[in-house]
């Protein structure tokens, strides 16, 4: 498996595969081809379905119109073989001739692939050695260690600095989203709530009050990802703000100290690069299940580790987590990241808190696995037709499109 890296990365929103691949790959291509006359992108699939809700455009044009000028094309109904996240690249010069073709694929979590197995410039060196959660599983209790402890084995000595960057990027993002207000870009011209949910919570109880704050937190990052401000994926843009509400929650509410949250975030990290190893956090390719799924699946072994769970207790939370969004569709609205993406992180968040408290109580064995619920996404995403895979041609997209078009 890849290092968590890859699993966090810090950038902008509002989503990992139509704005961050995109862009990433558009800047590639630009610098190679500093010479062009000009330029012409080709986005095919969910990449073309949703591409305008998500700026998808803007992505891809602004690294290449520093170099020449841009013209991008949408092929919605044309599905490449290897994703259905792709796009072309061509180059041409004052004689209007290709002189280079590229097609790449974003597959997740900002993560680009040409497809090409072995010789794909994007595959990086493995530096897990196991790649289930059973295996690690095992290692974890034949050493005594937990799962943080296989990270910091497998990972270079930078790491920890890194993820400690990782964090204190998605800590601002919630104060960040806690502090503005206002409506979010686009056409459903919906009104950020994360400000006024906060003040809210803070009026309650203490028995309610904690869970109103998970919420505020959650949609505090996600209104920033959907306004296209700076976030952490986690796994996705997506699905960006249930790790950080659990850990901000958390981490203010029972003073747990910045190394035992970097832990847990290892810990959570290795969950989602799991399911990436062995399925996807692609919506495009499974659906919401690998999205806000897996990123609750990652906050209930985060959460579960910081109260002391075992690492058997860690991975039933997990399981918990994503086993109860297995067929989770993915048809956000106008192809924005907002209805119904903003309110999922919010109840993913809390989800993923009974998740844990459910795990803690039990011994930790149950029937289900990790490894064995991922296998389940990866088919039941293979089954769920292209309509409800973050094409907005079905689903909740569909039948807002119904409703307002009367």
């Amino acid at each position: 498996m890849d290092s968590l890296r890859e699993i966090f990365r810090i950038g902008i929103g509002p989503s990992s595969s139509h704005t961050m691949g995109p862009r990433c790959a558009a800047k590639i291509f630009s610098e190679k081809h500093t010479d062009a006359h000009h330029f012409e992108v080709t986005l095919y699939g969910s990449l073309a379905a949703t591409g305008k809700g998500h700026m998808t455009d803007t992505a891809v044009i602004e690294p290449l119109k520093a170099v020449a000028p841009v013209e991008v094309k949408w092929l919605p109904k044309t599905f490449l073989p290897y994703h259905p996240n792709g796009l072309v690249f061509r180059a041409y010069n004052e004689r209007n001739k290709i002189t280079d073709e590229w097609t790449v694929y974003s597959v997740g979590g900002g993560a680009l692939s040409e497809g090409k197995g072995d010789k794909d410039m994007f595959k990086v060196k493995p530096v897990y050695k196991l790649s289930t959660i059973n295996e690690i599983q095992q290692w974890c209790e034949s050493t005594g260690k937990g799962y943080w402890e296989y990270v910091a084995q497998c990972e270079d000595e930078d790491f920890w600095d890194y993820l400690r960057e990782v964090w204190y990027a998605m800590r601002a993002s919630v104060e960040r989203g806690l502090d503005t207000e206002g409506a979010l870009p686009g056409p459903l011209n919906l009104a950020r709530k994360a400000s006024t949910y906060y003040v809210k919570a803070r009026s309650y109880k203490a028995s309610l009050q904690g869970r109103g704050l998970v919420y505020a937190y959650a949609l505090a990052v996600s209104e920033e990802n959907a306004s296209g401000g700076t976030i952490v994926t986690a796994p996705t843009c997506g699905a960006s703000g249930v790790l950080p509400a659990v850990l901000y929650h958390l981490s203010n509410g029972h003073n747990f100290t910045e190394t035992k949250v970097l832990h847990a975030l290892a810990t959570a990290g290795l969950f989602g690069n799991v399911a990436k190893a062995n399925a996807s956090i692609s919506g495009a390719e499974v659906g919401c299940q690998g999205e806000v799924g897996v990123a609750c699946a990652m906050a209930s072994a985060a959460s579960c580790q910081l109260f002391g769970g075992s690492p058997a207790q860690i991975e039933y939370a997990a399981e918990m987590g994503l086993e109860h969004h297995l067929g989770m569709t993915c048809d956000p609205v106008c192809g924005l990241v907002q209805i119904p993406c903003i309110e999922r992180n919010a109840f993913a968040a809390c989800r993923a808190l009974d998740a844990q408290l459910y795990a803690t109580f039990s011994d930790g064995l149950h029937r289900v696995s990790y490894d064995s619920v991922i296998q389940v996404m990866k088919q039941t995403g293979h089954d769920i037709p292209s309509l409800y895979k973050e094409t907005s041609t079905g689903g909740l997209a569909k039948s807002y499109e119904d409703t307002f078009s009367l």
